[in-house]
Order: structure tokens, then C-alpha cells, then sequence
């Protein structure tokens, strides 16, 4: 029976995607492993893995096609000994919707073979299964949510379940029974729904006879825009701020630069930045937590993002273990994120994750700033420019330092102001004493 190939989930937060190029045309023979196509998600472009073999029997879904839903068919496998007249009512790929068409007109899959619905594991979670194996996992009566996938991303493949046995099974009429129409009242609206702004008509009727260009967003703009949203509209922001005296960090900078200069090493402020926060983690282990719907998830790793300006939008790529990294380590692995992630060349896993971020606008000569948390994290500091100010030195005497202002957005849910006041201590610390920092 022909096996649908269906959009997959290259990341934990992909809900659709743009096909942005097929590898394979019709006809073809794919193994598991060869690439069938590029896919773009809201960061990146990225490789899409074939995990069962077989013949290419249709594209139902052409190259650009956007906004196309996870787990919706794009293509149909054929198997041996099979043909394309078994496909039963597959839709043509001549039929797949334009790029410019809304992924709910995304070819059907065929009438004649549905695939049994995405199961789910005993905790809720969605389980990833090639449709070939859910397939020989519903005439066998296993349930997947007990088996561990060997494929791609934990995904489940053919070889996980051929020989798998029926111990932890699901009744299959209950696979089967049609879906009941939801209870009234989980359809009905909050009674306070969150306000979303004027519409476009709205907007574009305002600005009626005026020059104006439409900018069309692409799935980078798009997510920011959500996620920043619900950052403020659902985060409990509150704010500290310090200025911090750099003075003692500019010489000590340049005297490893100087040593360090024969091994092509030039260290940066914001890894001294990136060091700082790191062990001021460490430092305040209970700040070092994120917030997950009805509880905290508190690290034990100090794993730091730092926010990178790219072409219509930001990343946010992880330094992982950055506590136990030297300078000169968090300096070549930070160029290298920021280079890929300007090329968009960043995997998932690169750029998810992490407890705490750091945003460095000082370069663009900004003096002071409020960053928005990047959920689920408990914390950003925003980073300014470091300028020379009059100051009151320590014998009462002015004098001129300098002075950089930083402020660290938190989420009161997470982390309480005596904690974050804690927490920025410990970052100003390690900055005006950056010797400590190595020891």
C-alpha cells in the first residue's frame, strides 16, 4: 500500500514550513537517509531525510509552496511491487497549491489509504513516526508510544516496530472510532480575550492615498512577531538596573589580547560579558531557572544566548557550558554561531534552549535599553555602549571611567527582585574584577 510522506517537524517549535526545493522527481528510488528535500523553517533552511525506501510515486506539493502544516502529505512513497494505480485518489502534483496559495489547500491525502492519526506518548507527548511504520504499527496492534525511534530525531522508523511485539497495545478500534465533536464549553472564548490591534484593512484604510509599499512578512518576522507578543503580553516583566566601570576590564583585555595575538585570538567585551553572566549563574544557582507552564526547571549547566542581528529578524544561538569554557573558547564559538546564523546555517539545537540571553546593542552606540524576555527564559540583559563619564572615585575625588549601563529584564515568575538583584550583582562583580573570572 503507498506510504504518504508527510511534512516533517524539524524542530521542536515548527509548526509549518516552505518547501523550498525538491531533491528527488518522480520516479526516482530513495533509500532511507538520502535527502529528499530542502525545507525552511522560521531560522533556517535544512536537509529532510527519506527514513523508509522506496520509489517516488507523486510530489503533491511543489517547490515554494509556503506555509505548508506539519504532518500534512507531500509526496507518495511507493513500495515494491507497487505502481502508481494503486494510489488510489492521490492529488497530482499538478494539482499542489501555488506558492502564494494558504497551506490549508494543501493536497489531500489519498482516500483509499488513509494513515492512522500521529500518536501520542503516555505523557501527552507527540510521537514522531515515519507513516510506514505507524502503518505496520496499527496491524500489529503497538502502540508507539512505547517504542523508541532510531531514525532521525528520535523519529520512529520501519526497523522499530517489524520487530516489535504487541505487549503495551492500544485497542485498534480505538484508533479507528471517529473523533467526538468537542464539549460547548471547550469551544467557547476566554470572557477577557487578549486585544490584538487593528486588522491590515483596518490599518491600510487609515493610510488610504498615501504612498505606501506592502512588505510581505517571511516565517523569521512572522515568529518574532509572535513570540514577542506573547512575551509581553504574558510575562511578568520588571527591571534593574547598574552602570558598571570597565576600566579594570579594558586593560586587562588588552594586555590577553597582546599575549594572545600570536595565536590569532582577539577577545571581545562581550566575552568577557558572555563569561560574566555565565558565572554569575553559577554563582546564584537559583537564578539559573526557567518557567514551564505550572512549574520552574532549574539548570545546572550555565548555558547563555546571546541575541545576533540577521537580515529581517534575530537568533538567539547557545553557548552551552559556557562556565566552564575559557575566554578565548566562548570567543571562537560565539564568531562561528554568528557567522552561520547570518547565513542561516544554524541547526535547532544551536539555537534552543538556554536559561538566560544577552543583548549587545553598545556597538550601535545605544547607551541604555529594555530587552524583552525570550520565553521560557527567566532573564535578558540588555547591554549598552561603554562611554567615559565624571565619576566619584573611592577617595571622593571625581574622576572620568568607563562607564557601561546595563539592565536585566526579569520574569517575576521565576525570579524575585532581591534574586535578581543578586544575580546583576554578581555580573557586575565578575566585570569590574575580571581577573576573578579565570580563577
Amino acid at each position: 500500500m503507498p506510504t504518504e510522506i508527510l511534512m516533517p517537524a524539524l524542530s521542536p517549535t515548527m509548526e509549518e514550513g516552505t518547501l523550498a526545493k525538491w531533491l528527488v522527481k518522480e520516479g526516482d528510488t530513495v533509500a532511507s537517509g538520502d535527502i529528499l528535500a530542502e525545507i525552511e523553517t522560521d531560522k533556517a533552511t535544512m536537509e529532510f531525510e527519506a527514513v523508509d525506501e522506496g520509489v517516488i510515486g507523486k510530489l503533491l506539493v511543489a517547490e515554494g509552496t509556503e506555509g505548508v502544516k506539519v504532518n500534512a502529505p507531500i509526496a507518495v512513497l511507493l513500495a515494491e511491487g507497487e505502481s502508481t494505480s494503486d494510489m488510489g485518489a492521490a492529488k497530482p502534483a499538478a494539482e499542489a497549491p501555488k506558492p502564494a496559495e494558504n497551506a490549508a489547500q494543501v493536497a489531500a491525502p489519498p482516500a483509499a489509504a488513509p494513515a492512522p492519526a500521529a500518536p501520542a506518548a503516555s505523557d501527552g507527548a507527540r510521537v514522531f513516526a515515519s507513516p510506514l511504520a505507524r502503518r505496520i504499527a496499527a496491524d500489529k496492534g503497538l502502540d508507539l508510544g512505547q517504542i523508541k525511534g532510531s531514525g532521525p530525531h528520535g523519529r520512529i522508523v520501519k526497523a522499530d516496530v517489524t520487530g516489535a511485539t504487541a505487549t503495551a497495545a492500544a485497542p485498534q478500534q480505538a484508533a479507528a472510532a471517529p473523533i467526538a465533536a468537542p464539549a460547548p464549553a471547550a469551544a467557547a472564548k476566554p470572557a477577557t480575550a487578549m486585544p490584538t490591534g487593528p486588522d491590515a484593512a483596518q490599518v491600510m484604510k487609515m493610510y488610504e492615498g498615501r504612498d505606501y509599499e506592502e512588505v510581505k512578512l517571511d516565517g523569521m518576522r512572522k515568529t518574532v512577531a509572535a513570540r514577542l507578543t506573547e512575551a509581553k503580553q504574558t510575562i511578568p516583566h520588571f527591571y534593574l538596573r547598574r552602570d558598571i566601570r570597565l576600566d579594570a576590564l579594558m586593560a586587562f583585555r588588552g594586555q590577553l589580547n597582546k599575549q594572545l595575538e600570536s595565536r590569532g585570538v582577539k577577545l571581545s567585551v562581550n566575552d568577557f560579558i558572555i563569561k560574566a553572566c555565565a558565572n554569575a549563574l553559577q554563582q546564584v544557582p537559583a537564578a539559573n531557572s526557567v518557567w514551564a507552564g505550572d512549574r520552574m526547571l532549574r539548570l545546572k549547566p550555565s548555558d547563555v544566548a546571546v541575541a545576533v542581528a540577521v537580515d529581517g529578524g534575530l537568533f538567539t544561538p547557545v553557548l552551552k557550558d559556557a562556565h566552564q569554557k575559557s575566554l578565548s573558547a566562548l570567543s571562537a564559538e560565539m564568531k562561528d554561531l554568528a557567522t552561520r546564523a547570518r547565513d542561516r546555517k544554524l541547526a535547532p539545537h544551536e539555537y534552543i534552549g538556554g536559561s538566560f540571553a544577552i543583548s549587545n546593542l553598545g556597538m550601535f552606540g545605544i547607551d541604555n535599553f529594555d530587552a524583552v524576555i525570550n520565553p521560557p527564559h527567566g532573564a535578558i540583559l540588555a547591554v549598552g555602549a561603554g562611554v567615559k563619564k565624571p565619576v566619584v572615585g573611592r577617595d571622593g575625588e571625581l574622576t572620568v571611567a568607563t562607564v557601561m549601563s546595563v539592565t536585566l529584564s526579569v520574569d517575576h515568575r521565576v525570579i524575585d527582585g532581591a534574586l535578581g538583584a543578586e544575580l546583576l550583582q554578581a555580573i557586575v562583580d565578575n566585570l569590574e574584577s575580571p581577573v576573578a573570572m579565570l580563577a
